[in-house]
């Protein structure tokens, strides 16, 4: 895999996480990707292609999950994940680390994101997001 840009266009279920994932772990040998970085892309793609396909879409099968990989000098990954959705205020989350938070099972996707990507950011409507990893 060169430098250059790759897209993906996935359905709204669940299938389309193992064909990101298979994607990844061929992305993975071709750049010959260590295991931290490796651990630290798939959480964040997992994270950021199921709040597309639930939160998003809302698992609609009409609409689709838009990935874009930009492959920088073999030295930097910049993926764009953008779904059909309205978006959401990414800057008016709950903080799953407050101590009312701690035991629910949801709202971690945006924080672990930001905590393990070298960047993320947000379009301004909040239904794509572009997290940077270095390599």
């Amino acid at each position: 895999m060169e430098n250059g840009l790759y897209a993906l266009q996935l359905p709204s279920n669940s299938d389309s996480v193992a064909v990101l994932e298979n994607f990844v772990d061929d992305l993975v040998l071709n750049l010959n990707i260590g295991d931290d970085v490796y651990a630290n892309l798939m959480t964040c793609l997992n994270e950021a292609i199921t709040n597309a396909i639930y939160h998003g879409n809302k698992q609609d099968p009409e609409k689709k999950v838009f990935i874009n990989l930009e492959v920088v000098n073999q030295k930097r990954l910049i993926f764009t994940i953008a779904d059909e959705g309205n978006g959401f205020d990414f800057n008016n989350i709950p903080d799953p680390t407050d101590a009312d938070n701690l035991e629910k099972l949801t709202g971690r996707g945006v924080y672990i994101m930001k905590k393990l990507a070298d960047q993320c950011i947000f379009n301004t409507l909040g239904n794509e997001v572009e997290l940077h990893f270095k390599l």
